[in-house]
């Protein structure tokens, strides 16, 4: 059903209420830009310290849909900016942001049906 969200995660935390799935998707969604946007930012402006933060923060969030291979992209580029060895960092952005409108989709659409 799902190529890029797996919802097992999310049905263990909300019980089967449908409303508290409808919420975590609602914040994820308004999140997605955000994340992207800073990301990007912080990139340009070599602000690592940022840049790792932002990261961190959105990692945390794409674990709660279980995107394995996202969240190991958020991890390499917090390392990788830690270390400040940022010149891929910008592909990988690009490799999340793929996988993000990907998951987007996913759960806009899945949103309509609970």
């Amino acid at each position: 059903m799902f190529e890029y969200v797996n919802l097992s995660y999310l049905d263990s935390i909300s019980d089967g209420d449908s409303d508290f799935q409808k919420e975590v998707i609602q914040v994820f969604l308004e999140q997605i830009p955000r994340f992207l946007n800073n990301m990007r930012k912080y990139l340009s402006e070599n602000d690592n310290e940022m840049l790792m933060r932002e990261a961190h923060t959105a990692k945390s969030s794409v674990l709660v849909f279980m995107m394995e291979d996202t969240g190991n992209l958020f991890k390499a580029i917090k390392q990788l900016a830690e270390k400040n060895q940022t010149e891929n960092i910008s592909e990988m952005i690009d490799q999340i942001d793929a996988a993000l409108q990907g998951a987007s989709r996913e759960l806009t659409d899945y949103i309509k049906t609970i």
